[in-house]
């Protein structure tokens, strides 16, 4: 494995795009706006991130896995997100995505932007259709940090060359791991905790923030 000089981890959701996935997911099952409402809950803090997962993953019960392919026409890459993945690898830094969202969609999105690592979590499927329920261990805030920790770790960099960017609660132990967390089009609360803010929804801001 080569040894990278550094190590930037987005967010993906609201971050890397600028689309919830489980809200187009679950547009799918005409149920977008209740999920769209326990999201934001969530994404403010005001609620286990993993029991929310949970309560939100059963609303996609019964989505057929073909309707994937219409949730991928509806992503939308954040402004400067090549941009900025473009100088990470220029400065030979190593582009990373952990999602408390879904392998199912990310699996696409992540190497059409060029991104080195991701990981997410996985919806169960039964006879092609969503059965509502997550499959395997949640991604969550503590899922998150171990993940930036593990990489960086793989890469060879210190965690005082890391950069965390992300918008919600289940960010801040992510950021508060790395040298330096950024909110980027965040909740209030993960403002008051980043490092840094980033204000406009432009990720080629960060540029200047790199190693």
């Amino acid at each position: 494995m080569p040894v990278a000089r550094f190590l930037v981890v987005f967010d993906a959701d609201s971050t890397l795009i600028r689309n919830e996935v489980i809200e187009l997911i679950a547009d799918e099952a005409g149920r977008g706006a209740e999920v769209a409402a326990a999201t934001e809950a969530a994404m403010r803090g005001e609620v286990d991130f993993a029991t929310s997962l949970r309560s939100r993953v059963e609303q996609l019960r019964g989505v057929p896995v073909s309707g994937f392919a219409r949730v991928l026409e509806r992503i939308e890459p954040t402004p400067g997100v090549r941009e900025l993945i473009a100088a990470i690898h220029e400065r030979g830094g190593i582009a990373a995505v952990v999602s408390g969202g879904f392998h199912e969609i990310l699996d696409t999105v992540a190497p059409s932007l060029d991104v080195d690592v991701w990981r997410a979590n996985r919806l169960s499927v039964e006879n092609g259709v969503l059965s509502g329920v997550v499959d395997g261990v949640i991604v969550d805030a503590a899922g998150k940090a171990a993940a930036l920790r593990e990489w960086a770790a793989q890469y060879g960099v210190p965690l005082s060359r890391t950069i965390a960017i992300g918008d919600g609660a289940n960010d801040l132990q992510m950021m508060d791991a790395a040298g330096l967390g950024l909110a980027f089009n965040a909740k209030p609360a993960v403002r008051a905790q980043a490092d840094l803010v980033v204000g406009p929804v432009d990720l080629a801001e960060v540029i200047a923030l790199l190693p």
